[in-house]
């Protein structure tokens, strides 16, 4: 009987956990949804340190865009509420989103607690190196009106995607969002919920370098690039056998 108890308890320990779990996300899934109507705007101090670039640092009026996918962060992203702090003299909700690959970035968010929109996000490598940081240095009073649509993977492009491209080997919790195609290059993002790759079939290579492979295939080359380990980005690739880039014309999106 005791053994009964024990396992129930255990039981409901285990639900209310999940039940928490799903509450602490809830309020990071309002704000990225509500970032694509309202923005804040004011000073942003912006930081990318990959791409390695000449000045790393710079100035905006605000947050810049990351395609946050709420349904592919569910499923691949432990979500954990921090606490909260000041940015910008503001009170922000701070959320630890922490990937379930463990070569891909893990990212934080700052949330203001009375706007519900991002004031804040921070990008690191898997080892804890710093990849981009945007924050608010100070904001203005009111939110700004914006329109930052983003369209959910349409049906069928994986499995079109793994026929275009037979023997490629998706890194593990990427898939495609969508596909572009400008002359002879077509470029398939791939993405986890935030971090991205690019995919790209094309008529020429590209020299090797942290973060991207090259390949020839069928008188073409591919690349993937991205901030996934290099071993991981190469290993994609290793089997590809044919390129049949004609399967993605359905789901090409069109150019603005």
């Amino acid at each position: 009987m005791v053994g009964r108890a024990s396992r129930a308890w255990a039981l409901l320990a285990l639900l209310s956990a999940h039940a928490a779990a799903g509450a602490t996300a809830d309020g990071l899934w309002t704000a990225l949804n509500r970032a694509r109507t309202f923005t804040a705007r004011g000073q942003v101090d912006v930081t990318v340190n990959f791409p390695p670039r000449a000045e790393p640092t710079r100035r905006a009026a605000q947050l810049p865009a990351v395609p946050f996918r709420p349904a592919l962060l569910r499923r691949n992203f432990r979500v954990v509420l921090a606490g909260e702090e000041q940015v910008a003299g503001r009170v922000a909700t701070r959320y630890d989103l922490t990937p379930g690959n463990p070569g891909a970035s893990r990212w934080t968010v700052w949330v203001d607690v009375a706007w519900q929109v991002p004031l804040a996000f921070e990008e690191r490598r898997p080892g804890g190196a710093l990849a981009r940081r945007a924050s608010f240095l100070n904001v203005n009073a009111t939110l700004a009106a914006v329109h930052r649509p983003l369209p959910s993977p349409p049906a069928g492009l994986r499995a079109a995607v793994l026929q275009a491209l037979p023997g490629l080997q998706l890194p593990d919790d990427f898939t495609p969002v969508e596909v572009a195609r400008q002359g002879g290059r077509w470029t398939v993002t791939l993405s986890d919920g935030v971090n991205v790759l690019a995919l790209v079939i094309a008529p020429s290579g590209v020299r090797a370098a942290p973060g991207v492979v090259s390949r020839r295939v069928d008188g073409r080359f591919v690349w993937l690039v991205g901030a996934l380990p290099q071993g991981d980005l190469s290993g994609a690739l290793t089997d590809l056998r044919r390129l049949r880039p004609a399967l993605l014309e359905p789901f090409v999106r069109p150019l603005p």
